[in-house]
């Protein structure tokens, strides 16, 4: 895994983590990802303990495919924190 601020921040902070495995989208999975997807959430919640904005709270978004915002063909996942995040989302 691989994690780094997102260089347009929606959010106080504003994580991508990555897999080092290519995977391009959440539609790419196999069933053989399913430890690989598992680690990737849990590393996304150690973001956002080590980050001090686990107890406020926070999102976890994917992005997968054009129409819903995904402009990387690489599976990521985006952790937001820092502020009030509404719902629905966008």
């Amino acid at each position: 895994m691989v994690g780094f601020r997102d260089l347009n921040p929606q959010a106080p902070m504003h994580v991508l983590v990555i897999p080092r495995k290519h995977i391009p989208s959440l539609r790419d999975l196999s069933e053989e990802d399913d430890t690989l997807v598992g680690r990737l959430v849990r590393v996304c919640a150690k973001v956002a303990e080590a980050e001090g904005k686990a107890e406020a709270g926070f999102r976890v978004v994917a992005n997968s495919g054009p129409s819903a915002g995904q402009s990387v063909d690489h599976l990521h996942l985006h952790v937001l924190a820092g502020r009030s995040l509404g719902w629905p989302p966008g």
